[in-house]
């Protein structure tokens, strides 16, 4: 069988280093917001060039904690993506605001810079552009349409760990960012795990304190805050993970030109335009023969998943809101994608057989 993601082959190549890291935290007693929590931020922030790095309990928590950083609240509106998963509109919700979905670009799946504008509105707070599968979004015309409307710019970084654009690491580019390190991400722990960057001190004063249930002084509580603490095993896991991010993603990238350049006359593949630096988290490919593909696939145990089968703005929690909303890429690319396995293990013959299981699902 061929898994979408191999997590125990990446535990097996880092066991030594992980076990003494878990061990160590565990002998130390210091498990919540501990010694390799504080390391690990400080590492983060290193490794990416963010001013500030604040970990918390998963990605959709840094979602919500940098909404509500933002002061964005009820009756607001921020603009984001249709074709992504529920967690970036999920938050905005929980803030009282109103997700504005804006349609994706057919080549990136990410939202359409060209499209923003006519999506904005005197209740629009913010964008949230997702850089999705790994891909980072276009973000120049992205900021420059911030800046002129004066509204905030928060990245959902939650599958680009390592992914940059025009030299600069997405999560850096706009007020605040938001990753996940959900074990299947390309830098993911053991269980849930989210961070947020942060361009200015008041900014990641404000995440600190709702991510510590509104404190900044133990027992006395400013606002009304959240339990979203990163523990300090997970962190001890990440920071080990942290110094093999770049080897994970070289091996990811590696992975994926062998697969377009076997796939690229089947099937649409993946596009990069050589201004940023895709990182995988998914291989996502267009075809027609979606169904046929995924059957063949499954008779030799090879596995395949459709990410996302349905847009946000079709979803049975907001079809109702957005019943007269029609995106019509986003729906397209919903209804023909499909991704296939890739992970920093994963070796040449195991993409080879991949590739010619969905020549012969195509051509027999």
């Amino acid at each position: 069988m061929i898994p979408m993601v191999d997590l125990k082959t990446q535990y097996h190549t880092l066991k030594p280093e992980i076990d003494q890291a878990v061990l160590d935290a565990i002998e130390s007693c210091q498990f919540i917001l501990g010694p390799n929590v504080t390391s690990f931020e400080q590492e983060t922030a290193a490794y990416l060039g963010a001013k500030h790095a604040i970990s918390c309990a998963s990605g959709t928590d840094a979602l919500h904690l940098a909404i509500l950083a933002a002061g964005i609240k009820a009756g607001d509106e921020v603009i984001t993506t249709p074709f992504t998963f529920i967690a970036t509109a999920e938050a905005i919700c929980y803030a009282g605001a109103t997700p504005v979905f804006v349609d994706i670009d057919p080549e990136t799946f990410n939202i359409d810079p060209a499209l923003i504008e006519a999506a904005i509105t005197p209740r629009t707070k913010a964008v949230i552009p997702v850089h999705l599968f790994g891909q980072p979004a276009d973000m120049a015309p992205i900021k420059a349409l911030c800046l002129k409307h004066r509204l905030l710019l928060i990245e959902d970084c939650a599958q680009s760990f390592g992914a940059s654009i025009s030299g600069e690491m997405t999560g850096t580019l706009g007020a605040l960012g938001c990753f996940s390190f959900f074990p299947s991400k390309n830098l993911g722990c053991y269980g849930d795990g989210g961070l947020v960057t942060c361009a200015t001190n008041e900014l990641a004063e404000q995440i600190k304190v709702l991510r510590n249930h509104g404190s900044r002084i133990r027992y006395h509580h400013s606002v009304i805050g959240f339990n979203s603490r990163l523990d300090d095993i997970q962190a001890a896991i990440l920071r080990v993970k942290l110094r093999k991010i770049d080897q994970f993603n070289s091996g990811r990238r590696r992975v994926a030109h062998l697969y377009s350049e076997l796939l690229g006359d089947m099937v649409s593949v993946p596009h990069e335009d050589g201004t940023g630096v895709h990182v995988y988290h998914q291989y996502t490919v267009l075809t027609e023969r979606r169904d046929v593909i995924m059957a063949k696939l499954a008779e030799k145990q090879i596995s395949s998943a459709v990410y996302y089968p349905i847009p946000l703005h079709k979803q049975d929690v907001f079809a109702a809101a957005y019943a007269d909303t029609v995106l019509p890429v986003a729906e397209d690319v919903a209804s023909r994608c499909m991704s296939l396995p890739v992970y920093p293990e994963m070796s040449e013959e195991s993409v080879r057989l991949v590739a010619q299981t969905i020549r012969e699902a195509l051509v027999g």
